[in-house]
This record gives structure tokens, C-alpha cells and sequence, in this order.
């Protein structure tokens, strides 16, 4: 059986790491290079850094920081924020990710994730996917979850798989920075729709929401960033829970 992921997430903006609720109010959550460093040690099976304003702000990734960050890891190395091209990409692979995640621009012209996918495999391709539940329907958001689109989230999914992504990052805006629990339910419909893994994010606020998120939300990793950040879950301790109840992990 696969051992389920744990992932800690590092949100950057103006070089630093910041979190919020719900995508607004983002405070300061410390240095990406230490964090990063702190993380491997702990034993987080990857880590992804979100470039979170470079769509907004049309510009590339920051690239120096990227390395910065790498430079500090032993595990899989995910980077995602204003990724719209082939090259954008590859230079993110040669500062050392191990996979580039895409949204808007996956959205606005989905043949990225076949180029991406047949260029670098799609095992380097994650589509991060933010939604949010509207009148019991679950829409797609774009540009930071900043503008809304009438995609739906399961539909979206499966066009994502059938374009050659390797797996899905999968963010409820509705639980996002609350600490109520992942949108387990929409999670496993997502496990349901297509083949691919999905990464669960948004809610993590105890080590019972991962145990949901596993066993209610059948997700194949968690993601989560102000409980790790502000060291109010530890990653060793999640871990020997998670095994406890008949999770796989890597320990």
C-alpha cells in the first residue's frame, strides 16, 4: 500500500512565508529558507512553495529564492506561481524543483498541462486546483482565488487528468486557514471522479482533520501550513497518530 503525504506549505509573498483565512488577511509566518530546513529534518515527505502573488503581479517565479530553498532539501521539492510556460517551468526544474504546480494558467489554456506533461513526464506536473463551495456547487477560482470562473471542480478535475497531470492540489477557499477540518466530502468525490492523487488543502487545524482527510476524504497526502509554521502540530508526532490508526506513513 502507498504511504499517505504529509506536506507543509510555504505561501511566499514579498520573500516571505505568510498564511491567512479563507486567501485574505496573510500574516507573517517566517523565513522560507529555515522553514524549509526545519521541515526536512522533521520529516515531511515533500514540501510545496507557492509563489502566491506572481500571477497577480504577471511575473515569474522567484527564482533565487527557489534555489535557496532547495539547496535545504532531501525530499520532493513542488513549486507553483506564475507558471505559464515551458520555459517558466524548465527554469524552476534547473533551480531544483522536483515538480511545478499550475492553476490559472492550466485554466486559460489547458494544452499547458499535455506540453508540460510530454516535455518533463507527467509525475513533474501537479495542477492545483482552488475552489469553493457556492449555492452547493463547487466553482473554480482563478488568479489566487481572486476571480471566479464557472468551471466545475469536478469536471475541471477530470479534464486535468485526461490533459496528462499527475496529480491534483486540490484547495477548499470555504476551509482554508479556518482549522475546521478539511472539505472531506468533496474530497471523496474528487478520489472518486478520477485516478490520479490528490493532495488535500485547507482546514488543517488538529491531527484528527489529517486522520479525516485519510480515512472520510480517501486524499493520498495533506497539505497544510499555519499548524506546521506556527508549531502547533509537529510532523514526527502527526506521524506516530496517523500510524496508530492504521494509516501508512513514512516514518
Amino acid at each position: 500500500m502507498l504511504t499517505k503525504r504529509i506536506i507543509p506549505c510555504l505561501d511566499i509573498k514579498n520573500g516571505r512565508t505568510v498564511k491567512g483565512v479563507n486567501f485574505v488577511n496573510l500574516r507573517d509566518a517566517g523565513d522560507p529558507v529555515a522553514l524549509a530546513k526545519q521541515y526536512a529534518l522533521e520529516g515531511a515527505d515533500e514540501l510545496v512553495f507557492l509563489d502566491i502573488s506572481a500571477t497577480e503581479e504577471r511575473r515569474a517565479t522567484l527564482k533565487k529564492l527557489v534555489l535557496s530553498v532547495a539547496e535545504q532539501l532531501n525530499i520532493p521539492f513542488t513549486v507553483g506561481g506564475g507558471v505559464n510556460s515551458i520555459e517558466a517551468a524548465e527554469v524552476l526544474l534547473q533551480s531544483g524543483a522536483d515538480k511545478i504546480a499550475i492553476n490559472s494558467a492550466a485554466i486559460k489554456r489547458p494544452d499547458l498541462i499535455t506540453d508540460l506533461s510530454k516535455r518533463f513526464g507527467s509525475q513533474c506536473v501537479t495542477v492545483a486546483i482552488d475552489a469553493k463551495k457556492v449555492d452547493n456547487e463547487w466553482k473554480v477560482y482563478l488568479v489566487g482565488g481572486k476571480v471566479a470562473t464557472d468551471l466545475d471542480l469536478f469536471e475541471w478535475a477530470k479534464e486535468v487528468e485526461k490533459k496528462g497531470a499527475g496529480e491534483i492540489l486540490f484547495t477548499s477557499m470555504n476551509n482554508d486557514g479556518t482549522k475546521s477540518g478539511f472539505a472531506n466530502e468533496a474530497l471523496a468525490k474528487l478520489n472518486k471522479e478520477v485516478s490520479i492523487p490528490i493532495i488535500a488543502s485547507g482546514g488543517a487545524g488538529n491531527e484528527e482533520h489529517f486522520i479525516d482527510a485519510f480515512q472520510l476524504g480517501k486524499a493520498d497526502a495533506a497539505l497544510a501550513a499555519s499548524v506546521f509554521h506556527f508549531g502547533e502540530i509537529a510532523i514526527p508526532e502527526l506521524k506516530q497518530n496517523l500510524k496508530q490508526n492504521n494509516i501508512p506513513v513514512r516514518l
